[in-house]
């Protein structure tokens, strides 16, 4: 009976909980173990197989993965299914609850986006830039703009639709766009976030264009990154700079 006691309470002691009627805790006890809320970021744009899991989050181990995605079905975030045939494989997929957390990526990419420390120059997933674009979208900037964006990211394809300072994103067909991005999401990120030139980076052979090249030099402005909060160093520097 001790014995049982124990291993009842070291699996309860495994998983975090706040014990703390606050929903933001509650939120953290469902969401908060390391790697939770990037799997939640790569479902959405739709279901996903366990490799393609891995693949869009190449710091995660399998053992980490299948935990996560465990937790946050048992959560009633993620629910899996089985594709029919030929397909016949299983994917992993957000319910309509777990979609509802894309308000929440937001406001906490544009929050984290503020830090000094932030680095755009690091490694992206195709859904992390597209979230991104949907986060980002300055509507004044887009103000006017009709708009098909298409872009070709190995075997994956999506199109951005810009209408009255409003933007969609969807993963599929691109045969209709007015321009099209052909090249990797890190290249695409550092034209848009990075300062880089499309001249630039097509000189390396890292991204190209389809199309009208004049709105494609447009897409890559609409996307202010905020303003950084002030960093230790420099508020020390200021207030030397005042005394």
């Amino acid at each position: 009976m001790k014995s049982r006691k124990i291993t009842k309470d070291t699996e309860s002691s495994s998983r975090r909980h706040y014990g703390d009627a606050c929903a933001v805790a509650h939120g953290l006890d469902l969401v908060g173990e390391r790697w939770a809320l990037l799997v939640i970021r790569e479902l959405m744009f739709g279901p996903k197989r366990f490799s393609d899991l891995r693949a869009d989050l190449p710091g995660i181990s399998a053992n980490v993965l299948t935990q996560r995605l465990e937790g946050l079905e048992a959560a009633g975030i993620v629910m899996r299914r089985k594709l029919p045939p030929p397909a016949a494989s299983q994917v992993y997929e957000l319910t309509a609850w777990g979609y509802d957390c894309e308000p929440v990526l937001q406001a906490f990419g544009r929050w984290a986006a503020r830090s000094p420390e932030h680095d755009p120059s690091l490694p992206v997933s195709p859904v992390s830039l597209f979230l991104s674009f949907r986060t980002m979208l300055d509507p004044v900037r887009a103000r006017g703009l009709d708009a098909r964006v298409g872009f070709r990211l190995g075997a994956s394809t999506f199109l951005v639709r810009l209408k009255g300072g409003k933007i969609e994103v969807t993963r599929g067909s691109i045969d209709h766009a007015d321009a099209v991005f052909i090249g990797q999401a890190a290249a695409i990120a550092a034209a848009v976030y990075g300062g880089q030139s499309l001249k630039t980076l097509a000189a390396q052979g890292v991204l190209m264009v389809e199309g009208d090249r004049k709105l494609a030099e447009r897409f890559l402005t609409l996307f202010p990154l905020p303003a950084k909060a002030e960093s230790m160093a420099a508020r020390a520097r200021r207030e030397r700079r005042t005394d």
